[in-house]
């Protein structure tokens, strides 16, 4: 069975291409500038073998059908017929109170998603037209399936979602705490309760997954189960990312609009876009490029990365509070996968948890799975870099062959 995964944006769609009876990832790729002229599309194949072609692409059905054509032609081709890709598994941000568990995808699905656009407006409307585009392109005998990123996060308890504003909002907009990265998540909580030992019996853990990267989120994980994340209505809740402010005291937002007359949509823009790392650094919204300036003195890098971590030993201090102990962190994503220095910190503002870091193994592990705490820790610290395209693929397939049987 051949799994065909997209994430489809507004202007944009990646793509891999898996095969389930290895978990083999046969191609991968993006088409860039979808509607906005000169798109560009890149491919990778298994083989190692890397293209990419300026084509113009006025919408994603046209994307679509390049990527197939990329798929079955030529040199790069890794299948020899459109008809070896058993489904489509689509990632969808915001699932809402709608879906709390992947769905085969039919006009149901699509307008309930649909729905939900206020809640996402730059993502559900994206992920619309993927799903259309993949219909009119491969027809609709190919199965589709939504995967959503909100799904883990589906049984938080109301302590952990409701806001305290007025009951009635919540009932009448559905405004709540949803969480965001829930496939990452659920990933790297099965990996973990595997080197735990636990996958068949996770009852009674205690874990906490550290999604860090331009954007970041933490879980607190119980019995295998979400009980709260740092994300909320949005992916903006939280401490801070590449650009984002994460959670700050409300009136902050009303002051400033009013003292820079800002419109709720540039108040937005710049809580969203013009804050985080690159607001407090001045520098860059990378990670990588602000530690490079606090290792030249830089002061506003070295804050910015005070905060960050700072920020994060608070969250999961709060979280092992609220699962009264943990078993195991767990660090994924392009940054908590590669800064060492991070987890370093980290670690060692959560040392009278009874962490213990291996530095010299801490400081050797990037981007591959390993265990960083020492023997002797009180709680287990693994680095598990994530594979949301995996999960995607897995749903997908297991509601595909639930079709067949």
């Amino acid at each position: 069975m051949k799994i065909l995964v997209i994430n489809a944006g507004s202007s944009s769609l990646k793509y891999q291409l898996i095969d389930m009876a290895n978990k083999k990832v046969l191609a991968k790729g993006n088409c860039e500038r979808i509607g906005i002229g000169g798109g560009k599309l890149s491919y990778k194949n298994f083989a190692g073998q890397s293209y990419e072609y300026n084509i113009d692409m006025p919408n994603h059905t046209v994307a679509f059908n390049n990527v197939k054509n990329a798929l079955i032609s030529g040199d790069e081709a890794v299948i020899n017929s459109l008809s070896e890709i058993t489904a489509i598994g689509h990632r969808v941000v915001q699932g809402g109170a709608l879906f709390k568990h992947s769905v085969l995808v039919d006009e149901e699905v699509i307008n309930g998603i649909e729905s939900l656009n206020d809640l996402a407006p730059l993502h559900n409307p994206a992920h619309i037209q993927g799903i259309r585009a993949a219909v009119e392109a491969f027809g609709r005998e190919v199965p589709q399936v939504a995967v959503f990123d909100t799904a883990f996060h589906s049984t938080m308890p109301p302590k952990a979602y409701i806001f305290g504003i007025p009951y009635e909002y919540y009932e009448k907009y559905q405004i709540r705490r949803y969480g965001f990265h829930g496939t990452s998540h659920r990933y790297v909580t099965g990996k973990c309760l595997e080197l735990l030992g636990r996958e068949e019996a996770p009852e009674g853990t205690k874990i906490i997954t550290c999604h860090l990267g331009n954007g970041s989120s933490i879980a607190a994980v119980k019995d295998g189960l979400v009980v709260d994340t740092t994300m909320g209505l949005t992916p903006l809740d939280g401490f801070i990312m590449g650009t984002r402010s994460g959670a700050i005291d409300p009136s902050v937002v009303t002051f400033l609009a009013e003292k820079e007359n800002l419109s709720p949509k540039e108040m937005s823009d710049l809580l969203n876009k013009q804050s985080g790392f690159l607001g407090l650094s001045g520098i860059s919204s990378d990670d990588r490029d602000v530690t490079a300036a606090a290792k030249e003195g830089n002061e506003r890098a070295i804050l910015t990365q005070d905060i960050l971590r700072y920020q994060i030993i608070k969250y999961i201090g709060s979280y092992i509070a609220a699962m009264g102990g943990v078993d195991a962190i767990v660090f994924t994503a392009g940054i908590g996968e590669n800064q060492t220095s991070h987890r370093e910190e980290i670690c060692e503002g959560l040392s009278f948890f009874g962490v213990e870091l291996d530095k010299e193994v801490n400081a050797s592990k990037r981007g591959e799975l390993a265990e960083i705490s020492t023997a002797s820790s009180k709680v287990r610290v693994y680095v598990i870099p994530t594979d949301e395209e995996i999960v995607i693929a897995e749903d997908t397939a297991a509601l595909v062959k639930s079709l067949i049987e």
